[in-house]
């Protein structure tokens, strides 16, 4: 996907005059969290307060602050039937016009938001690997897509991260903490390697391998006779185990990508994920969309 500080730097290089929308407090159900903020000019928008009648009338506010010219406004608003909107709860919000010092900070923490995203590896290029791709570029993550196969890797057109790897398991042990790793590469006994050296780090958020119940005991078998019987308690096998007959990789993928979010956006993983943030960060050794061996 693109990363939230590129979308971020083209708006604000696009307008001049730019309203910063803050969710200051939150009391009761809202749609956002306090802090989430979004961008307003006269013609457009970035971001999200969490849409419906408050959000349209937090941009009404914005574009007659544009109009008038002032610099700060705050709006308390109840998210009742008075307004058409029913969570029940109270935010407050803060409007101010961005000068080049908000336009900075702003920037640093679309930055530190885009740092921050967790790490979803794909290993495996083949059919259900790109579907996931495809899907998972549009999510609030950083998607790795892995392969020995160059050919396969090309296939691939989703705005994701391609890494040509000849051994995938040191990409899984080079991965900050809190990562999801999905393992459905074209050969079984590959898939265990990296299944085992997913589930032997003891920090990941999600481990799926695609298989079957079976392939699930014959890995259970192959990691008592190989590994130090390090559990596979939590390894999803198979993956997006919904109950759906239907094997399209596109319906595949759609199943996994709601099991790994839901992982990846529980509070376990955001623990693990905060933790790996606060580690020093090893230099940057692949680029986006680059193919690198």
């Amino acid at each position: 996907m693109a990363s939230m500080s590129d979308n971020l730097v083209r708006f604000l290089d696009a307008h001049t005059s730019v309203i910063r929308i803050a969710l200051t407090r939150v009391r009761g159900s809202s749609p956002r969290n306090a802090g989430t903020e979004m961008f307003v000019s006269e013609t457009s928008l970035l971001g999200t307060i969490g849409g419906g009648q408050l959000e349209h009338m937090a941009i009404e506010a914005a574009r007659e602050m544009l109009r008038d010219g002032a610099l700060n406004r705050d709006l308390d608003i109840p998210l009742g039937p008075e307004i058409g909107q029913c969570c029940g709860g109270r935010v407050e919000i803060g409007l101010s016009r961005m000068r080049g010092s908000d336009r900075r900070a702003a920037t640093v923490r679309a930055h530190d938001q885009d740092d921050a995203l967790p790490h979803v590896y794909i290993l495996g290029a083949g059919h259900v690997g790109r579907a996931l791709a495809i899907q998972l570029q549009h999510l609030p993550v950083r998607s790795v897509l892995v392969d020995t196969r160059p050919e396969e890797l090309s296939l691939c057109h989703a705005d994701v991260e391609l890494r040509l790897s000849a051994m995938p398991e040191v990409d899984i042990a080079n991965a900050p903490a809190g990562s999801a790793f999905i393992v459905l590469t074209h050969d079984h006994g590959l898939d265990f390697l990296l299944a085992s050296a997913a589930l032997e780090r003891g920090d990941a958020a999600y481990v799926g391998m695609i298989g079957s119940a079976t392939k699930r005991i014959k890995f259970r078998n192959w990691v008592r006779a190989n590994c130090d019987h390090h559990s596979i308690e939590h390894l999803n096998c198979p993956i997006g185990a919904s109950g759906s007959r239907d094997k399209r990789p596109s319906v595949i993928a759609s199943f996994v990508v709601a099991e790994v979010m839901a992982e990846l956006t529980s509070e376990t993983a955001a623990n693990a994920l905060h933790r790996a943030n606060k580690a020093p960060k090893p230099g940057r050794q692949h680029d986006r969309k680059g193919i690198s061996a």
